[in-house]
């Protein structure tokens, strides 16, 4: 393995890993018996919903992975009292500390089930986590005493960036009273990302088309979501970029129009990659687009093309993919 391989995967994976989620091990000083945290009082309007918090909240329910996943990076897996809606797996770094916090529901749980372990905090991955149909909006929440925040990419302004990532872990950080924490996460994800741009330099862009599922239509990535950024910072041409949302619906015809060299999957939920590829191979509409013809194709878990702390390093893991003439 050359160097320059090495740069795009583990120099960029380990920094962000290995030092915070060690963290969620220690004692929380959220949950301390000592002289408040500092940084309080914090005011933060987050997707229109301006909260101020005295202090850190004590007992959170998180629903959607990439959301717990950047609690348990921050060391806050002892302020959760329940999580749930897995997309695929942990990471290995996080395992133990997820395994330490009930599932309240394999998706999304009912109102009823959300205030029967009486959290003071729920923290949503997707907007659907608070839908309204099932009563559990952020207005019936606050109605209930219950404080909440939602992702930013649910609700950023057009096209989503590595900035809001950035300020996503920002706010957290500070909501929880620790800041410092999320600082030293940072720098290491803006180190992360300039190792392998360094490594990408004077690469040629590659057209890549992402399949997340789909038969009659392609579900795919667009280009306001962070997997755009994701692909473009990993030497790569999202070929439906101009999809002005996050997720969207495409043609076949278009896809075939637009001639992708490379197919990026998104791995989770009950279809295997696997099974995905051989759709895609076995489609005759699609036997003439390029990333068929040659089979090329790189994977992604799902967790790792949202807006969280796996953002940053996978960034150097679709490189790895997309360039692998850069480790030759």
């Amino acid at each position: 393995m050359s160097s320059r391989r090495h740069a795009l995967i583990p120099a960029a994976l380990l920094p962000l890993l290995l030092p915070l989620a060690a963290c969620s091990t220690t004692p929380d000083p959220v949950r301390s018996t000592g002289p408040a945290a500092g940084g309080f009082p914090y005011t933060v309007t987050n997707c229109g919903v301006k909260t101020t918090f005295e202090a850190p909240p004590e007992r959170v329910v998180t629903m959607n992975q990439h959301v717990t996943e950047i609690m348990i990076e921050l060391g806050l897996a002892k302020s959760l009292v329940g999580t749930a809606w897995l997309d695929d797996k942990v990471l290995p770094a996080y395992e133990k500390a997820y395994r330490s916090v009930p599932v309240v529901a394999k998706e999304y749980p009912s109102k009823e089930k959300l205030l029967a372990v009486n959290p003071d905090f729920v923290y949503g991955g997707y907007s659907s986590a608070f839908a309204a149909k099932d009563g559990r909006t952020r207005d019936d929440l606050e109605d209930a005493g219950i404080d909440t925040r939602l992702n930013l990419e649910s609700c950023t302004d057009g096209k989503t960036s590595m900035d809001d990532v950035f300020r996503e872990i920002e706010e957290v950080g500070r909501t929880f009273g620790v800041a410092a924490r999320a600082a030293k996460w940072t720098a290491g994800a803006r180190t992360a990302l300039a190792t392998t741009a360094a490594g990408l330099k004077g690469v040629k862009p590659v057209s890549v088309f992402v399949y997340d599922s789909g038969d009659k239509t392609a579900f795919t990535a667009g280009g306001a979501g962070i997997g755009n950024e994701l692909i473009e910072r990993a030497g790569g041409r999202n070929v439906f970029a101009d999809l002005g949302k996050p997720f969207g619906d495409a043609t076949w015809e278009q896809v075939v129009a637009r001639r992708p060299e490379v197919i990026v999957i998104y791995d989770y939920g009950a279809t295997t990659v696997a099974q995905k590829k051989k759709r895609l191979l076995e489609d005759p509409v699609l036997k003439d687009v390029p990333a068929i013809r040659n089979k090329r194709f790189a994977v992604m878990p799902l967790s790792d093309a949202v807006l969280g702390v796996r953002a940053p390093a996978a960034v150097g893991r679709l490189a790895d993919q997309l360039h692998p003439e850069t480790g030759e």
